[in-house]
């Protein structure tokens, strides 16, 4: 049996980090193509320039809104006869995919710099495109992971709870999916079975989250760095990342791709809708009461989702319910690495009961 693991190769982190960008650039090449979103663009742009200005030639362009083939094909029209030595990536998770997508286009380095630790894409080699209008389309895996991911943490304290939230919903996945990849002897994101390491690392994720956890939220309420802050972030972003790239996936993505389907989702966040698929995962795969009853208390404390009607789903019928967990099963979705075997009606089935519990609890 041969196992792998893959890492990003320089991992930087910590109030201030923003400052490093330059410096960890000329490591890279003199010319980088940055990808902005607008928030970023808006609110650190000058901050950047800063940062480069004596390491590297910097040209600045606008984040439209969506990881699609659209966006894609915009920006590759816009580097032709001017390629850079290194494409940068800075903002949220359809932001930094954006970049990761084109780098490997342009056979170039990418370097990612999150905004919020709202998702665990910074540390990957793959991409999640979607329609225009936000629809799941396909996984994309790339070459390499990026050269580098370097997180302000400052920054990501100023940023809205909800993102922070949202990157543990995120992470949350990460053990309960490594685990069922392990125990089937599935795939991870390289092809090959994960190691002994990641799934390590994505049992410290989880048991991170849970001690840190609301400590973390308690911090970016009040907008300060505090060592938990720092650990959950790491947990987010770094652990995550590793734990589900080299451990692997199962149904709590495969679930969210279903959820996208939905137009009422679309205004939650993918560790929003992960957290439900968390949930949904621990019915599908009978996990003890005692780690579902320990997960639902999680959420609840954080403020993760732990009913349909938390991600826009009030009035869901069974048959759209239906349509999400065929989507689910669909050819090469992850939630065939859980063993033996699931069906659209058990994941429907698992959904309801997730749903269902989530409002038994909010009724006590």
């Amino acid at each position: 049996m041969i196992t792998t693991s893959i890492f990003p190769s320089r991992y930087v982190q910590g109030a201030g980090a923003l400052d490093l960008l330059g410096e960890e650039l000329a490591r890279l090449g003199k010319k980088a193509l940055l990808l902005l979103d607008p928030f970023v663009d808006d609110n650190f742009h000058k901050q950047i320039e800063q940062s480069c200005k004596s390491h590297v030639t910097c040209k600045f362009e606008r984040f439209m809104g969506e990881c699609s083939d659209e966006e894609i094909s915009r920006l590759q029209d816009l580097v032709k006869g001017d390629i850079p030595d290194v494409v940068v990536g800075m903002g949220g998770g359809k932001s930094i995919d954006t970049a990761k997508y084109l780098a490997d286009t342009l056979n170039r380095p990418v370097v990612v710099v999150p905004t919020l630790a709202s998702t665990d894409a910074p540390c990957s080699a793959l991409s999640v495109v979607y329609t225009a209008t936000g629809e799941y389309k396909r996984m994309v895996v790339f070459k390499e992971n990026p050269r580098v991911v370097l997180v302000d943490s400052q920054i990501v304290a100023q940023a809205p709870v909800r993102f922070l939230v949202s990157g543990m919903g995120d992470a949350l996945a990460t053990w309960f999916e490594a685990e069922d990849c392990y125990n089937s002897h599935a795939a991870n994101m390289t092809g090959r079975q994960g190691s002994f390491t990641a799934c390590n690392l994505a049992d410290f994720c989880y048991e991170t989250l849970l001690e840190y956890g609301l400590l973390a939220v308690q911090a970016v309420k009040r907008q300060v760095v505090t060592p938990a802050l720092e650990r959950v972030i790491e947990a987010n972003t770094l652990l995550s990342g590793l734990g589900f790239e080299s451990g692997g996936l199962s149904g709590a993505h495969a679930i969210h791709n279903g959820f996208t389907a939905l137009e009422a989702t679309h205004h939650y966040w993918h560790g929003e809708k992960v957290a439900m698929g968390v949930l949904s995962l621990l019915m599908l795969t009978d996990r003890s009461p005692d780690i579902i009853d320990e997960v639902y208390t999680f959420c609840e404390e954080v403020g993760l989702p732990t009913t349909l009607a938390d991600i826009g789903l009030t009035h869901v019928t069974q048959d759209e319910l239906l349509t999400v967990a065929e989507l689910a099963c669909a050819e090469g979705e992850t939630i065939h690495n859980i063993a033996g075997g699931v069906t659209p009606q058990s994941v429907l089935a698992a959904i309801c009961a997730a749903d269902e519990e989530g409002r038994r609890r909010k009724a006590q």
